[in-house]
């Protein structure tokens, strides 16, 4: 029997004349140097896709995160938010935990990140960038 009821809600967080909707501090923590010839952008034209769109996402996400025996024996719920960056290949690069619940569900919530396969990347001004994705993944625990 499955204890997992998984919400995903893909943020695509709120989009205005096609650009992220931040405050000054997220942006200003949001826009950081990979190496002196590649810049990570917030901004775009076309934001990283999963491949099979949302509903494929979640299902990925659904039949592969183990809920944790130590959160599930604390009765532990909630939600962790993770962003992370989807490479100018399409790769899972830097893994940041936006919003944590607990330590156990941020772990597990980073390792599936990482297990994802490969997003179609984003572009901005018609070339491929890396780009910052944001994923609310929530963990409750069914009756």
């Amino acid at each position: 029997m499955r204890y997992i009821l998984l919400l995903i809600a893909i943020v695509a967080t709120m989009r205005v004349c096609g650009k992220e909707k931040l405050s000054r501090i997220e942006l200003a923590e949001s826009v950081t140097e990979i190496d002196d010839e590649d810049t990570l952008f917030i901004e775009y034209e076309q934001m990283p896709q999963f491949l099979g769109g949302e509903v494929a996402l979640m299902k990925f996400i659904a039949d592969n995160l183990h809920y944790p025996d130590s959160a599930k024996a604390k009765k532990i719920q909630g939600f962790v938010v993770v962003k992370f960056v989807v490479t100018k290949t399409g790769e899972i690069g830097e893994v940041k935990i936006v919003r944590s619940k607990d330590l156990d569900l941020d772990k597990e919530a980073v390792r599936i990140v990482k297990s994802l396969p490969n997003f179609i990347p984003g572009k901005l001004n018609g070339e491929v960038v890396d780009m910052w994705y944001t994923l609310p993944i929530t963990f409750k625990l069914q009756e």
